[in-house]
């Protein structure tokens, strides 16, 4: 297939201002949804000490919002073709606000556990919701770029909650930081619901063949277990940075405690500029396995330095940059591989079960990588970091090969 049935739909040209009025309300839901992965992790050193637990406890936490997020979005996916992904959107922003107000009242680690749950339910509904507003509603000329600023504003959700919660516990106190999160959540859920009707979607099947009777049928396919077992990989290597990478390079290279946020603040800043090249490379589909196996070689190489070489302690957050930038570059190549391997009919429901890899990759991760570093196996989180990015390297030309491109 050519580049110029990139993203042959039956979405009509439209006005530009349309199509950004909608990712921007798009991508402000979007950049609450990563907001909310990152919560918990940058304050951990207060959690840790206030109910009195291991590194490997608060993982379990993080894995308790992972799975319930797994299993909400491939509901969410059917949800969202039946109903339209407006409603679900809004009950998804409204679990997150009341768990975050939920974390900032818990006295035990039961309670932040619940909590937990609750905020992975409503993280779980963003990827089917999201991607069916990208491609039943963009212009298809706009497609990669969609993908790109989709990409952008979650990575900016990543971005603002470390700085966020780690300066708002420094001020005043970690319950202080999650209350602040809650009401974020409340600012933006009002936003959308404020614009509720530029939020519309005709819920009537698009025609291209497919899944058109069968709700289960697209499960057949290989590509959608390849494509849940690329994000499966991707979502633990982006486990291993937000949660532990930065401490262990920390412990490995001399760091000061600050600059662990830096890392990862970097790592999503680079992050977000790679997916501003993305959307540029994905214009040509031929090339988007390509694109993505060389940010993960990048990628890699950057992990390995940090685990094996003697770096100057000033140059590992630059080395996160440059890790995050390689890795976000990737993005929206990753997201068309994607979508050509999507039943015309089922977008929510594939979405759903695809994206599910985030969710299962990050529910595992912070289980064994936690492990490592209540051991004080600090190089060997980062070797294992990097052996999953090699690994994505030959993932990328597995899925190009079922793509219908």
């Amino acid at each position: 297939m050519s580049s110029s049935s990139i993203a042959a739909n039956d979405v009509p040209t439209q006005p530009l201002r349309q199509d950004v009025i909608l990712m921007s309300l798009v991508g402000a839901a979007h950049m609450i949804s990563h907001f909310s992965q990152l919560l918990l992790p940058p304050l951990f050193p207060w959690l840790k000490d206030q109910f009195n637990v291991s590194y490997a406890e608060l993982g379990f936490v993080l894995t308790v919002f992972y799975v319930v997020s797994c299993a909400v979005q491939a509901v969410a996916g059917f949800l969202v073709d039946r109903f339209g992904p407006r409603p679900v959107l809004y009950v998804g922003m409204a679990a997150i606000a009341v768990s975050c107000f939920g974390y900032a009242l818990s006295t035990n680690y039961w309670m932040l556990t619940f909590f937990a749950a609750l905020c992975g339910l409503g993280n779980g509904v963003f990827h089917p919701v999201d991607y069916t507003f990208i491609n039943r509603r963009i212009a298809p000329k706009r497609l990669g770029h969609a993908y790109s600023a989709h990409g952008i504003t979650g990575t900016l959700g990543w971005v603002i909650a470390p700085g966020m919660m780690t300066g708002v516990a420094l001020l005043h106190s970690w319950q202080a930081a999650l209350a602040s999160a809650g009401l974020l959540t409340v600012a933006v859920l009002a936003l959308l619901l404020f614009n509720h009707r530029r939020l519309s979607l005709e819920l009537k099947p698009e025609r291209q063949g497919g899944d058109e009777d069968g709700n289960f049928d697209f499960l057949k396919l290989p590509a959608v277990w390849l494509c849940f077992g690329f994000f499966f990989l991707f979502a633990a290597v982006l486990g291993v940075v937000q949660a532990f990478a930065p401490e262990a390079s920390r412990q490995l290279h001399n760091m000061e405690l600050a600059s662990v946020a830096l890392c990862l603040t970097l790592y999503m800043v680079g992050s977000a500029s790679g997916m501003v090249v993305g959307g540029f490379l994905v214009q040509d589909p031929t090339r988007s396995d390509k694109v993505v196996a060389l940010a993960f070689t990048v990628a890699a190489s950057v992990a390995l330095v940090l685990a094996l070489a003697p770096v100057a302690a000033w140059l590992v957050p630059v080395l996160f940059a440059i890790m995050g930038l390689a890795s976000g570059t990737s993005g929206p190549s990753r997201d068309l591989l994607v979508k050509r391997t999507t039943p015309a009919n089922a977008s929510g429901r594939v979405y759903g079960v695809v994206y599910g890899g985030l969710d299962v990759g990050q529910a595992i991760t912070p289980l064994i990588f936690g492990l490592l570093m209540d051991h004080g196996q600090f190089r060997g989180v980062l070797i294992g970091m990097a052996l999953l990015q090699i690994t994505l390297i030959f993932s990328a030309f597995k899925l190009r090969s079922v793509a219908r491109i």
